[in-house]
């Protein structure tokens, strides 16, 4: 079976400006873009002694003093990649030109009502604003968009997002402390992913829970997301499974009524090193008993999903194509979701009335 899982480049290019120098930028933006073949204009970061560390490493031609030195100096057609912390986005965002294509890194804001404020600059400055939520862009999960897309396994009623392992977050200080970490830092990915399969929820149900041997706010989280009365869709992620890769498991799992699909998410297992990715599908065929058959994809999460958030923002920003993938308008509903994620742990569960009878 011909399976398309190839995201769209654009025809044309366009000079992309590095905003912010992290570990994301040196593992997977630029990775990614040196493999799509794209133009890093240049590159500035608050310690200027990073930005030129990345610039030497992947031949960035200029390293800008200041956000406001990048800007000043972009040229006119340029899409600016913010892969800064939720707490800059609001000042950066007002410096940019009107109607600048500009790529900001996720969660769209620490807070909701940070949320709001980005959300009301992008629409005041008319920019050209997505979110890099870019799981969306996997290979495993275009092919499986590719097979759902066509009908091959019917409807869909069950969803699933599995991740049991062990997340060292120690490696990434500017978020283990967050007082939000496992849904605002994490599991946004699998609540955006659903959506994009199955719409927006008409209702949530959630739990976030800390590991008892650890500072850290969040770590494990259930979520139920409520679609019509016979689809199921949850996100279940355990990031504190030490005991051994024997029974770790990352993988989306789609069930329909013609077939199922499973991904693996080979990223987050054994992280940062990971293992290898499988995609498996098993087609009904009316008399014989159902089989899975396996599919070699190329590339993975990191870095090939990067590609596919920029493309989708240049070939918007060129007018190559209509619809934007991760525009604000479309994540600032994957927040709402996360927001009543929240809401829904903190009031907690329909208490059982013990002793009634």
């Amino acid at each position: 079976m011909e399976i398309d899982y190839q995201y769209t480049l654009p025809k044309a290019s366009r000079p992309i400006i590095i905003i912010g120098a992290g570990g994301i930028v040196n593992d997977a933006h630029m990775p990614a873009y040196r493999k799509a073949g794209f133009e890093v204009y240049g590159i500035t970061n608050r310690t200027k002694e990073r930005a030129e560390k990345i610039a030497e490493k992947y031949n960035i031609p200029r390293v800008f003093d200041s956000i406001d030195d990048a800007i000043a100096k972009a040229p006119e057609n340029a899409v600016f990649d913010l892969t800064l912390m939720p707490n800059q986005f609001e000042a950066t965002l007002e410096k940019l030109p009107d109607g600048a294509a500009v790529l900001i890194q996720k969660p769209l804001g620490d807070y909701f009502e940070q949320t709001k404020k980005i959300i009301e600059i992008c629409r005041r400055k008319k920019l050209k604003a997505a979110v890099n939520c870019q799981l969306r862009f996997a290979p495993y999960i275009m092919a499986a968009r590719d097979l759902i897309t066509k009908g091959h396994i019917g409807k869909i009623y069950d969803m699933e997002v599995k991740v049991s392992v062990y997340t060292p977050w120690e490696i990434f200080p500017n978020v283990v402390h967050h007082p939000r970490l496992e849904i605002q830092q994490h599991s946004i990915h699998h609540i955006d992913l659903v959506r994009s399969f199955l719409g927006d929820p008409t209702g949530i149900m959630a739990k976030t829970l800390k590991h008892p041997a650890k500072a850290m706010s969040s770590t494990r989280t259930n979520v139920i997301m409520e679609y019509a009365e016979d689809v199921r869709a949850l996100v279940s992620t355990n990031h504190d499974h030490i005991f051994g890769f024997d029974h770790q498991e990352s993988y989306v799992k789609w069930e329909g009524t013609k077939g199922a699909i499973y991904a693996k998410m080979g990223l987050l297992m054994n992280y940062p090193d990971s293992v290898p990715d499988a995609f498996e599908y098993c087609i009904i065929e009316e008399g014989k008993k159902p089989e899975w058959k396996s599919k070699q994809l190329e590339g993975s999460w990191f870095p090939d999903a990067f590609i596919g958030t920029m493309s989708s923002l240049i070939c918007y920003a060129n007018g190559e194509s209509d619809h934007l993938d991760t525009s604000v308008e479309d994540i600032l509903k994957t927040m709402h979701v996360v927001e009543a994620a929240y809401k829904s742990s903190d009031m907690g569960g329909v208490k059982p009335e013990y002793g009634s009878i």
